[in-house]
């Protein structure tokens, strides 16, 4: 869609780097490198793309302080202003997440992406954001006072009727009028719930840009031009079937887009999306399969790959036309048995 209000890096395909380790699970820095460059190499992503480095999907919970700046100085070296990135802030207080920002802005990034509190029941699995929005919205808005910065929001909550997992319209409508920094909002949300959000949004915060996210829903969300962007771990695994099917969507060739997902790129995604409990882990064995990285795993306790997982991923890919670099014995050893 045309909205000339949108700021100039909000309406992006912007990915969530999955975060490449090593065996012993530290910090895997020239796969790092070598995933920052795959992105930047291809032509038609470097010039609408964009790049998040420490999201959820990149061990972000998992990650001290110190090892959130070192991934960023690594990304923002590959990307040298070829293309934006964003910084993840997550950190387990609003005192360490505020310094999160900080050391970003210090490294130069075009903007922040916020992430909930997380921790005691209070402020996870308990919290009632639509009676207490206060509960994220002051974090935000402390680290809005100190940088200053485009804000992109990951608004993933407890379930809730017709959401999902994405916050609720009320709050959502109020963190935008209060911080107006807010420029992009990821769309985690059931598909009723995102069509509802995305009405109101457009009629009473049409400078916020909708980032999709779910790229199961890709080919619903662009035909009903609730897409002005991504905020996405699928473009870890799916590259260049998704920017086939985005861009025959956008020329309004049904027939060229139905063709690109019918023929295995909604499957694809339908599994990888199928068990929130399992996403982030199946973004990197997707990722792994193809040979973008080294490792499959995450740190604990993120869950291991499962064999059932990795061959079941490896037949999608391959549905979906994707080439996958992994041999078999590779395949067998990474993954855990049931």
């Amino acid at each position: 869609m045309s909205n000339t209000s949108f700021h100039p890096i909000a309406r992006r395909l912007y990915t969530a780097l999955v975060l490449p380790l090593r065996d012993d699970l530290g910090i895997d820095e020239p796969g790092l490198r070598r995933l920052v460059r795959y992105y930047l190499q291809q032509p038609r992503f470097a010039a609408e793309g964009g790049l998040i480095a420490n999201p959820e999907a990149g061990e972000a919970f998992y990650l001290t302080r110190e090892e959130k700046r070192r991934v960023l100085e690594i990304v923002m070296e590959e990307a040298a202003g070829r293309m934006p990135v964003l910084a993840g802030t997550f950190a387990w207080t609003t005192a360490e997440t505020v310094q999160t920002a900080l050391d970003a802005k210090a490294l130069g990034v075009q903007g922040i992406f916020v992430v909930p509190p997380a921790g005691s029941m209070d402020v996870a699995i308990a919290w009632d954001s639509v009676r207490y929005p206060e509960v994220w919205l002051d974090q935000i808005k402390a680290q809005d006072a100190a940088v200053d910065l485009p804000i992109f929001t990951h608004p993933i909550t407890n379930a809730s009727q017709p959401w999902g997992l994405g916050l609720p319209l009320e709050p959502t409508l109020k963190f935008c009028r209060e911080v107006p920094n807010i420029v992009g909002w990821k769309t985690t949300y059931a598909y009723q719930g995102h069509r509802i959000l995305a009405r109101a949004m457009r009629e009473q915060a049409p400078g916020v840009a909708l980032l999709c996210s779910s790229a199961h829903f890709f080919h619903e969300y662009l035909a009903s031009g609730n897409f002005d962007g991504t905020i996405s771990g699928s473009w870890n695994y799916a590259l260049e079937p998704m920017l086939d099917h985005i861009e025959a969507m956008r020329a309004n060739d049904l027939v060229a887009a139905r063709r690109i997902w019918d023929a295995g790129l909604a499957r694809l995604h339908e599994y990888i999306y199928a068990e929130p409990g399992r996403l982030h882990v199946r973004y990197k064995i997707a990722t792994w399969l193809r040979g973008l990285i080294e490792s499959p795993r995450m740190r604990p306790p993120m869950p291991e790959p499962r064999a059932e997982e990795i061959r079941r991923i490896e037949q999608l890919l391959r549905g979906a036309g994707i080439e996958v670099a992994r041999e078999p014995a590779q395949m067998a050893a990474a993954g855990r048995q049931a």
